[in-house]
């Protein structure tokens, strides 16, 4: 019974040596070995094998990159107001040894380096540089964090500063000059649109003012015209419509009787005016009439008092065909001037060829037949010669045929 009892024993002793001497890392870990109090060695990932009792694993750290955030820290700015700000550090363990050794608590130590350092940078920059700097803020604090770091086995990757809190009456005063700003900036845009359509307005005004007075201005021009030729037409009408009456009666030869039935007829007439509320006819208006006959018969004494010759109609006026006459005359006129002013610019054109090429003249005809040349003045300078077609030569062949050829001689 007791040797079981010590068997037992002795196999529980070994179960509990070979668990303190074996042990296993895990990955992205590094274990810190200390032998009877002393460092002794790291361990890497995997399955290691450790004296018992003598051997010990003391630090077990995490080569990672971790991130730790801090809480809000009060900062002073340079303009005296105080501003939190919290800020997030990437490091990561690249010595475990003096991670293990050189600092009691890294973490804690980098947060307190943090504080003071963001103190010492946000102290020398105001306000609005604090707001607006944080990538400069973020660089000078990690420059400071890793050369301080660096003894203690860890490098410092990055830093963030997540928030930057000013006080509650900063930020109301903040948000009254941006609210004021947008609204500035509102009424700028407002009152440039209102510019902008005013500018416009007035100029579609102006416009339209324009083109009315024009086209107000071309329809007198043409109600003028339209009324001059109407008064023309109508002149003219009233002209031939005389002529026509007035060449009527002295062909109808009217007499005396005539004269008597047309007065007659304009009686009734004279009577329906508005005027005339009573017409009183004389018993005499025959007596009355035939003295009538006779003062007109006396006054007008070209009139014969017997009708013996014949009407003849007179020639019908036709005025549309007299004004598309006119019309084709203007249109002949304007043809005629338009060609008349072709022919001006092709014969200006034709001087402005010769001019610009002088060797198809005549003078460069007669140099090319071998025309002598040019003699020198008394100054030095060449004399101007005829050109080749000179009046001389041509007058000498009308002579041959007065003295060769010609109706004497035949």
């Amino acid at each position: 019974m007791g040797g079981i009892i010590a068997l037992i024993i002795v196999i529980v002793v070994l179960i509990i040596v070979l668990g303190s001497a074996i042990r296993i890392i895990q990955q992205q870990r590094v274990a810190v070995v200390e032998r009877l109090g002393k460092f002794h060695r790291t361990l890497p990932p995997g399955p290691h094998l450790l004296v018992p009792f003598v051997d010990r694993v003391r630090y077990n750290m995490d080569m990672r990159e971790v991130v730790v955030p801090f809480p809000p820290q009060g900062v002073i700015t340079e303009d005296n107001l105080m501003v939190n700000i919290d800020s997030v550090i990437y490091f990561q363990v690249i010595d475990p040894v003096r991670a293990a050794y050189e600092a009691q608590d890294y973490v804690r130590a980098i947060e307190q380096l943090t504080m003071t350092t963001l103190r010492n940078i946000i102290g020398g920059l105001d306000l609005e540089q604090t707001l607006t700097s944080r990538e400069e803020i973020n660089g000078k604090l990690r420059v400071v964090l890793d050369e301080a770091t660096g003894k203690w086995g860890i490098k410092v990757n990055r830093v963030e500063l997540r928030a930057i809190d000013p006080p509650p009456t900063i930020r109301d005063a903040m948000e009254k000059g941006a609210r004021a700003e947008r609204d500035k900036r509102a009424q700028i845009l407002l009152a440039e649109g209102q510019r902008q359509s005013q500018i416009l307005s007035a100029g579609g005004e102006k416009e339209s003012a324009i083109l009315r007075a024009q086209g107000e201005r071309e329809a007198a021009v043409l109600r003028a015209q339209a009324d001059r030729q109407s008064q023309m037409l109508r002149a003219e009408g009233e002209a031939q419509a005389i002529t026509t009456v007035f060449n009527a009666i002295h062909a109808g030869q009217p007499d005396q009787a005539l004269l008597s039935y047309q007065y007659m007829q304009m009686l009734p007439q004279i009577a329906r005016g508005d005027a005339n509320k009573v017409w009183v006819v004389p018993s005499e208006i025959g007596k009355a009439l035939e003295g009538l006959g006779g003062a007109v018969a006396q006054a007008a004494s070209g009139i014969p008092t017997s009708n013996d010759g014949h009407f003849s109609a007179p020639k019908k006026i036709d005025v549309q065909a007299e004004l598309a006459e006119q019309k084709k005359a203007e249109d002949e006129d304007a043809d005629k001037r338009v060609q008349e002013a072709i022919a001006a610019a092709q014969e200006l054109e034709n001087t402005r060829m010769s001019r610009l090429s002088p060797s198809s003249g005549p003078a460069a005809l007669g140099a090319g037949l071998g025309a002598p040349e040019p003699e020198a003045g008394p100054d030095g300078q060449p004399q101007p010669q005829a050109p080749a077609s000179a009046p001389t030569p041509p007058s000498a062949p009308p002579e041959r045929p007065q003295q060769g050829s010609g109706p004497q001689q035949g």
